[in-house]
This record gives structure tokens, sequence and C-alpha cells, in this order.
């Protein structure tokens, strides 16, 4: 299959996955994905030994539930370090909720030029040791990865957040990979033990 038809089959399939009923069948079904799938960001001769990402045990607690809150449009620059150069964000909107016994807040984004959607990446005081250093995506619409991360129902402002489904950038996996981060305002000054940990092939660079 051209390399292009294999993308736009990697995004429909990453978007059903995010329809499973379970976090444990959303796990298995990713890790199948990354096994086996030609656009799977694990360089391909590693596939065929790799057991998959690891994951830290669901926890109910890092399920939350948030008030959305717009967002003043400003614009954010991140420079990915690779091909696509500087992406430019728009501040679409905050989500507000109580984590840890205290007031959180992220901030969405929305890419300019990229089809619109919502990016939540963010960083927590587990980053560096048991989660990735630079942070995880918790939501990601343009790329049909949101489903159970961020439930919400048209014209309302609540929301639900599920940390648990929080996973890495792929430029974790291989080099070839650029991706933007987490910028400092959604750095979360409070542990969230939940979600995709730190990749084992990292862990042992």
């Amino acid at each position: 299959m051209p390399a292009d038809l294999d993308l736009v089959d990697w995004r429909r399939r990453v978007g059903d996955i995010y329809r499973l009923p379970s976090s444990a069948a959303w796990r298995a079904a990713r890790d199948q994905l990354f096994r086996e799938h030609p656009q799977s960001p694990i360089p391909v001769g590693e596939r065929a030994t790799c057991s998959g990402p690891r994951w830290l045990p669901y926890d109910a607690a890092f399920r939350v539930e948030g008030v959305w809150e717009p967002g003043d449009g400003s614009r954010l620059e991140i420079d990915t370090g690779g091909e696509d150069g500087v992406v430019v964000y728009r501040r679409s909107g905050r989500l507000r909720f109580r984590l840890a016994g205290e007031d959180r807040v992220l901030t969405a984004f929305r890419q300019v030029g990229y089809g619109g959607g919502l990016f939540v990446p963010f960083r927590d005081l587990t980053a560096g040791w048991e989660t990735y250093g630079a942070g995880r995506n918790l939501v990601d619409t343009a790329k049909n990865t949101d489903g159970h991360c961020l439930v919400f129902a048209v014209g309302s402002e609540a929301v639900t957040l599920d940390f648990n489904f929080a996973y890495n950038p792929s430029c974790v996996y291989d080099a070839r990979w650029a991706c933007p981060l987490a910028p400092p305002e959604n750095r979360l000054p409070v542990a969230v033990p939940a979600g995709e940990m730190v990749w084992e092939h990292e862990s042992e660079t």
C-alpha cells in the first residue's frame, strides 16, 4: 500500500481504538498497532521484538471533571526542531479542573492551518523518571486522539479529562520524528502517575 494510504489507515485505526469500551481494550489495540502497522513510530527493525508501550495501572483518581473556559486566541509558536519547523497555535480555551486537591488549568491549543481541532500537551512531576521527560499528550483531535480522554457534550461547558489515556509523542520512539512539546503554561506542579510511561529504550540510554 502506498505510504500516503498507510497514513490514512493509521489515522482511521487510531480513531477507532479511541471508541473502544475500556482503557484495557484501548491499550491492547494501541500496542498491536505499534507492533504491526507500517506507520508505527517504532523503527521497523525493532517492531518484531517490541512488547509495546509501558503503562501505569488505571487509576480512577485521574479521571476528573472540569469546565471549559474560552481562550483569548493569542498566538503561541513551538519549534519542533524538525522539518515542520515552527508550528503556530492559538489559545483556544482553558480546561479547568481539580487534581490532588487543588485547582489546575491546562491550555487547549488550536493549530493554525492544520484543520483546526484541539491539542493538549502537558508535563507533570513524573516527567524525566517515570514518564517522558518533555511531557505527554492528552488530546490531539487532528490526529484522532481524543475519545475517552476528552469527554464533553455540545453546548455544555462541562468536560471530563482522563489522564489514564495520556500518551507519548512519536519522537519518543524514533529521532526521525519531531514533535511540538508541552509549553511552560501546561506544566502541572503535581505528579500524574497515569497513562503511558517512559519507553523502555529511552530508559536504557
